[in-house]
Order: structure tokens, then sequence, then C-alpha cells
């Protein structure tokens, strides 16, 4: 491996002119590709194979009229007035008028013909039935159906279309822009050098370029999910920049000891390289491996974010040796030129290791009970899908729900749908009735009515309306309820659908899904860990010391967005329920981070280990050469995830926050402290491997042991006149 990589950073180097020119035809070509040809982004969160989503797909042949997204346009009157008055009233028609003109809208029915008025008469719900699923509605549909409501609000009415139909794709904005200039900072501290900040920052970028482009153009052709760019950007920023800083600072490290910059460019792609390359094949693995779970929107994503890392490492190992190439030793400071052939100074990451190595038991047991302590809100976890109660306050989408909800009480925002199903008319009335009197007399049902019936009579609907609102565990203990109380006979079916109970079958399937996921991914990552540091007890540890760090993410998470502690700061006025797909997706990205800074710390440890000192005096090494970069490793990756924090959308919010505290978490407690620490304790047997296991596992020299000996190093005169 690492004289592949030797023989490849070299390449780069001496034809840098080449490289970077095919590079900027690919940037361009994909750029151009993806404006021409991409699509849109989808916004769909269905599982095929579901009871919700066999219901739905057999409405849209029953009774195609019905098999639409449902929408509800509320209206309220002024304050001292009801809906009933006259001019209230033309005025309520002319806005169902209105509804009635939007593109793609098949009915839109009064109030007054469906009752559906408040029991103080302010407040009315207009019923809209699209030809379409809510996910499929072209963007000047839903656009139309957000502005609807002039002639309302010219009378006085308060008029919100809401009804799951009304959603904000989440877009890219100043907040993120924030990160990347923190990252810049961070980066001009650490090398002392703007020439070498803004390189890495322009090769992170090309990544990013490259890997968001060819996303956008795959929208042509497959349903990518709204939320797939924004992940994979967070995750082509953080891991570009950092995989860029890795193999810089090691560069730096040795033109400061005197070597020659071509060998120096050549060496650190070989070895910091070699570390990116398993670095980055774990976030790949991790990502990728969300196909497992055989969510469609879940796949996207993860294979998006996955082929991003995939192009932020092919940057690093390509395209960064020929930007080194150009600006050669510019990449360092003048104090660090000045310094060429004098011993380093020890810097904080020595004193910090020796720290932790001398204390390393009290470390070891500080460090597990408090993460431990962080992970106890992790218990109180809830699962469901968004709804209007956690769209951002002041949107149509909120304030219909919050209207909805005043009125007509929390479950009015989330209608189950029962669709009974039978041989015969007459069969499918009298398994109609019986799931009627059976649903009524179930606990949190507020009403039950039937719904309009199929051409042929066997398939009829039939309406529930919950106590309890769209995302509680009393609404969803209901849909299990219905199924498991409604008994349809030999011949007859009942399914029940909608968009709740869509969100229970999608947070069964992948809380179902998750132990198998974690198998996979954490089997293939221990075994890539195994091959690359020749140890069972490295990757042994690594993994149990990320699932600390998920079990404090998850914690601290809880205990903000659904628990509502400070939840206010972030900008989160509704706390509620996590989102379903949010632990899987988060387990995967962090896992992949987490190995980022495991194999950024312990092959230095290991290369120094093989280089011939004790293991506890490698220890100490390897954490004090890779404290600093590791330190603004993740002080980039986490400015860059905090960005997100401050988007409206809930969703991205509440990932970019877990990110967040995730990598601060796993890489200062974790990574530089508690892993020193138990390396310590261990001692020589964390690397020791088997015979037998090591005659059979290849040998993938991530230390660049097999490197040829480096050239005499050029005179202090000689490279600071380059």
């Amino acid at each position: 491996m690492a004289n592949l990589l030797y023989r490849l950073g070299r390449y780069s180097y001496l034809h840098r002119r080449l490289v970077a020119s095919v590079w900027a035809l690919l940037l361009a070509a994909l750029g151009i590709a993806a404006l021409t040809l991409g699509g849109q982004t989808a916004n769909a969160f269905s599982i095929p194979g579901t009871e919700s989503q066999r219901a739905l797909d057999d409405l849209k042949t029953a009774l195609p009229a019905a098999s639409g997204a449902n929408g509800s346009v509320v209206v309220k009157a002024p304050a001292g007035q009801t809906l009933q008055s006259p001019a209230l009233k033309a005025a309520v028609m002319a806005t169902v008028a209105e509804v009635a003109k939007v593109p793609d809208v098949v009915a839109a029915v009064d109030p007054y013909t469906t009752r559906a008025i408040s029991a103080d008469g302010t407040t009315g719900l207009i019923t809209v039935q699209f030809t379409k699923a809510a996910e499929e509605l072209p963007k000047a549909t839903t656009e139309a159906y957000d502005e609807v409501g002039a002639a309302g609000r010219a009378a006085g009415l308060e008029v919100a279309p809401g009804g799951g139909i009304v959603g904000t794709v989440p877009e890219i904005g100043a907040t993120e822009a924030v990160g990347v200039a923190i990252a810049a900072i961070v980066l001009v501290i650490t090398f002392g050098s703007l020439v070498a900040a803004g390189m890495t920052l322009l090769t992170a970028l090309a990544g990013v370029i490259a890997g968001m482009a060819g996303l956008f153009l795959l929208t042509a052709f497959v349903d990518v999910s709204s939320t797939a760019p924004i992940l994979a950007l967070m995750l082509g920023l953080a891991v570009g920049i950092d995989y860029a800083l890795f193999i810089s600072s090691r560069h730096r490290s040795q033109l400061a000891d005197g070597m020659e910059l071509e060998e120096s460019v050549a060496r650190a792609t070989a070895t910091a390289g070699s570390a990116v390359l398993f670095a980055g094949a774990t976030v790949v693995i991790a990502l990728a491996g969300l196909s497992l779970v055989g969510v469609p929107f879940l796949t996207a994503m993860g294979l998006a974010a996955a082929a991003t890392v995939l192009t932020a490492v092919l940057v690093a190992i390509t395209l960064l040796p020929a930007m080194l190439g150009f600006i050669g030793t510019r990449i360092l400071s003048r104090k660090a030129k000045a310094a060429v052939h004098e011993t380093p100074k020890e810097g904080f990451g020595f004193r910090w290791a020796r720290l932790v190595t001398r204390f390393r038991v009290p470390v070891v047991i500080a460090a597990v009970v408090g993460l431990g302590v962080l992970a106890l809100p992790t218990q109180d976890l809830r699962l469901a899908l968004p709804d209007g109660s956690t769209a951002a306050a002041g949107t149509n989408q909120r304030t219909a729900y919050d209207l909805s909800a005043a009125a007509f009480g929390p479950g009015s925002n989330g209608p189950l749908v029962v669709i009974v199903k039978d041989t015969t008319p007459a069969a499918t009335a009298a398994l109609t009735g019986q799931v009627t009197k059976t649903v009524q007399g179930l606990p949190d049902v507020v009403a039950v009515t039937p719904g309009p019936a199929s051409q042929a009579g066997t398939t009829q609907l039939v309406t529930v309306i919950p106590a309890s609102g769209p995302t509680t565990e009393a609404t969803a203990d209901l849909v299990r309820n219905i199924r498991d109380a409604v008994q349809p006979g030999a011949t007859g079916s009942v399914a029940v659908t909608g968009q709740t109970a869509v969100g229970v079958d999608v947070s069964a399937k992948l809380s179902a899904a998750l132990p198998k996921y974690l198998l996979v991914v954490i089997g293939l990552s221990f075994l890539l860990l195994m091959l690359a540091f020749r140890s069972l007890l490295v990757p042994l540890k690594a993994t149990l010391g990320f699932l600390l760090t998920i079990g404090a993410t998850f914690g601290l998470t809880v205990a903000v967005f659904q628990n509502g502690w400070g939840a206010e700061l972030l900008g989160v006025d509704n706390p509620g329920p996590m989102v379903s797909f949010l632990p899987i997706i988060m387990m995967g990205i962090l896992f992949g981070l987490a190995m980022d800074y495991e194999v950024f710390i312990v092959s230095r440890v290991r290369e120094e280990f093989v280089h011939g000192l004790h293991a506890r005096e490698a220890t100490i090494a390897g954490v004090g050469h890779g404290a600093r970069v590791v330190t603004a490793a993740a002080l980039i990756m986490a400015a860059v995830f905090a960005g997100f924090i401050f988007v409206e959308d809930p969703v991205i919010k509440t990932i970019g926050f877990g990110l967040t505290i995730g990598v601060l978490i796993d890489a200062f407690v974790v990574r530089m402290t508690l892993v020193p620490a138990v390396l310590s304790l261990i001692g020589d047997r964390a690397w020791s491997f088997p015979r037998w296991l090591d005659r059979i596992t290849p040998k993938v020299d991530i230390e660049g042991e097999t490197l040829r000996p480096a050239p005499a190093t050029p005179s202090e005169k000689e490279l600071t006149s380059v």
C-alpha cells in the first residue's frame, strides 16, 4: 500500500500540471452535466413492503381518486366573528375556488359540506385531494398550494395550507458558510500560512464540487432524497478538509526536518495517505452499509454521502500532491523555515499524552463513567417521521398544524386511513361495519367515519381521528391496536395507512434493521482495522470507544431536541420525537468519522512502535505528533457540522447538532484521552497478532516500513531559497 501511494504521490508531484488539468476538466464536465441534465430531489419517506405502503399501492388501482395526497387548508375567522357570517362564508368559498385551481388538485371541498367546523364556529378545514402522492407532486404545485388564500386574507381570514403537502426542501445558505470560515481560521492558526490554509480549502472544495455535481446529475436517473445533498455537503467539506490537513501536516513536518521537497510529498502521500485511505474506507463502508436497511431514501442518502467521501479521498491522494508541488516550501511559515534542522520542541500533545498515560486508570474510569452519564437520556428516545409540529415557527405548515390542533384536537393533524376490502360489495359493507364498531371501542379514538368506496364496491375507506397527535406513542399504539383487533375473515382484508401509519412502519422497519446494520458495518470495519494495524485488541478498543461516543451523543441529542433542555438556544420551539432514520444515519456517519481519528492517531503510534519505541513511549510519541492535527481536524469538522444547526429544517438541524457533539466527544474524550490511556494499560499486547492469522492476513504497510530510505536532505540554505 505505502509503495503504491508513494509512486502515486511522486507521479502527481512530477506531473502536477497534467493532474490539475485533468481534475479541472472533470469538475467542468460534471458541473455542466449537472446543470443541464440534473433533475429534482424527492421528499419521500415510504418503505416498500410495509403494510401502509402496500395499502397505498393497492389504493391506486382500486380507488385512484383517493390514492393521491390529502391536504387541508385551515381557515380561521377574525376575533369576535364566526365562519357562518355571510361575508366570511363568501370568503371561504372564494378560497375553496382558489385551491381548486391549483395544479394536480382533483377536489377541494368546503368545510360547510364536510361539517369540518370547530365547535365555536371560528375554524374550518377545506379538504383537498391531489392526483399524486405528496412526494410526486412537482415543485410548481407545492408552491402554488403554499400561496393560496389571497381572497380569504383580504376578508380578514387567517389562511394556512397544510396537511403534509407544504414542505420546503432544505437549502444551502449563509449559516453553512460560517462553518467554512471557522475552518479557514483554524487552518491558518494550524499552518501559520495563508498559502497552506488556502490550498487545503481549495482541494477540499474541489472534492465537494465534484461529489455534489455527480449527485445532482444522478437525480436525473433515480430518486434522491432532498436531505442527501446537505448530508453529502456536510461530510464532503468536513472529511475533505481533514484528509488534506492530515497529509499536508505530515509533509510540513518532513520539510521542517530537512527532507527534500519531492521526496516529502511522496512519503507524506505514502504514510499519511495510507491512513487517509483506510479512514475513508471505514466512512464509505459505514455509509454504504445504510443500503442494507432496505429503505430507498436512506440508501440514496448513504450512497450519495459515501460517493462524496470517496471523492475526497481521491482528491487527497492525487490532486493534493500536485498542489503541494505548485506551492513548494511556501507551505511552511517563515518561522518554520527558520527552524529547519532544529530539534522541534515538544508541544502540548506530548505533555497531554504523558499526563494521560501516567494516570491511565483514573482517566479510563472517569471517561467511561462520564460518557455513561451523558448517555442516560437515550432511554427516553422516541422516533417518528417529521410532521407539521416540527416545522419552523411561522411557516404555513406549522401554522396549519397549530390552528387545527387548537380547534379540533391534535389527532386531526394525523388521521388514519383504514382500507377495507372483500370479494363482494355486501361482504365489504359488512366488514366495514365490523371495522367501524371495533375501532370505535378502542382507546384514543375521537371519531370513525366511513369514506368513499370503489366503483365496484369491493373497497371501502374508513377515516379514524385519533385523540393524540401524529407523532405520539399513543397514536402509534392505536395503529398497532387496530391491526391486532380487526379480524377480516377468510376472504376480506383490512390495512391501516396514512402518514402516521407510514411513520410507525418506518420506525419499526429501521429498528428491526439496526442490529443487522451494526453487525455488518462494525464487522467489516473491524476487519479493515485489523488489516491495517495487524492487531485484535486495537480494533476491539476502537469499536468499544465508538459505543461510548454514540451513547453520549444520542443522550445529549435526546436531552435537547426531545426533552427540550436548552432547545430554545438552538431555535427549537417545539421539542418532539427524533426523526425515524436519525439513529441509523448518525450511527453510520459517526462510526466512520470515529474510525478516522482512530486511524490518524493509532497509525502514528504503531509507526513509532514498529520503528523501535517501547509501547508506552510509542503511545506518547504518536499522540504527541498527532494531537495538533487531530485537534485541528476535529475543530474543523465540528465547525462545518455546527453551521447546519442553524438551518430551519428540523432534520438537518438535529443531524448537525448530533454530528457536532459526536465529533467533539469522540476526538477529545475517546481518541485523544481514552485511547492513549487504554493503550498504555495493555502495553505491547496491543500489537500482538496470532501467528496463524499473521500468515493469512495481507500486509498493507500503512506505516511505510517497506519504503526505501530517504535520500540525503538538502541544506537549510537550499530549502529556504526555493
